[in-house]
């Protein structure tokens, strides 16, 4: 039977009846390319920055947004589900943004938590100067923003008292799973990690998978919209 990779998943999935194996292929490549622009370090889309209003556990700010990073026009609906389901994040301590995107994670982070040290770590430096760029007009001094390399190297023992990410699935399995294998090892003695993960996505999957291979306690604190969200400890 003629299979097809699903751009979502990677894995080969049978063609629907009646759809022309070009179509799949243009629409797989469009899904690619627009997904390829936020996972660069320099996106290749042009930067042209627009304001959005969003609102932030309860708090209207406006932000800019641009092109070339995750979900550049609008705020997602899992990182909505995410900051509207958890509790606030420690009043002090390090507090860390796993693929910060254009900032709206690590934005309510230092909004509830001022006294506290927000990290927004990404690959893409475009993300990382717009959320940057959104902390400083909100006056967010405690805001720093990092690839994640030159975190690593600027502080080999760092350790985090809260990590928040709608992490980035459509990297694929293996790399998703080198992400978290590199940073939930970070967490304080204690300290938690709030991920937004779609169901559809494989959210059961790692679930299960945290808890197996990284030895961690894992619960699932809701599901809303067809998103989990997992608690780590």
């Amino acid at each position: 039977m003629t299979q097809w990779w699903h751009a979502d998943t990677m894995f080969p999935r049978d063609f629907a009846v009646g759809r022309r194996p070009e179509r799949l292929v243009r629409q797989r490549a469009i899904r690619l390319v627009a997904v390829s622009h936020y996972f660069s370090t320099t996106p290749s889309a042009p930067d042209r920055r627009r304001e959005i209003d969003v609102a932030l556990r309860g708090r209207q700010v406006r932000l800019e947004t641009a092109a070339g990073v995750f979900s550049g026009d609008r705020l997602d609906p899992g990182t909505t589900v995410l900051l509207d389901t958890i509790d606030d994040p420690p009043a002090t301590g390090t507090l860390l943004d796993l693929g910060c995107g254009w900032g709206p994670i690590a934005i309510a982070m230092a909004l509830a938590s001022p006294g506290a040290r927000v990290l927004a770590v990404d690959v893409n430096e475009r993300a990382l100067a717009l959320t940057a760029d959104n902390a400083a007009r909100l006056g967010l001094a405690n805001v720093q923003t990092y690839l994640p390399e030159e975190l690593l190297v600027t502080e080999p023992e760092l350790r985090i008292d809260e990590l928040w990410s709608n992490p980035p699935i459509r990297i694929g399995k293996a790399a998703l799973h080198e992400i978290l294998q590199t940073w939930l090892p970070r967490l304080a003695p204690g300290a938690r990690a709030q991920l937004v993960v779609q169901r559809n996505l494989g959210s059961d999957s790692l679930q299960r998978w945290i808890a197996a291979e990284l030895d961690r306690d894992v619960s699932r604190l809701t599901s809303v919209n067809g998103f989990r969200v997992l608690t780590v400890q």
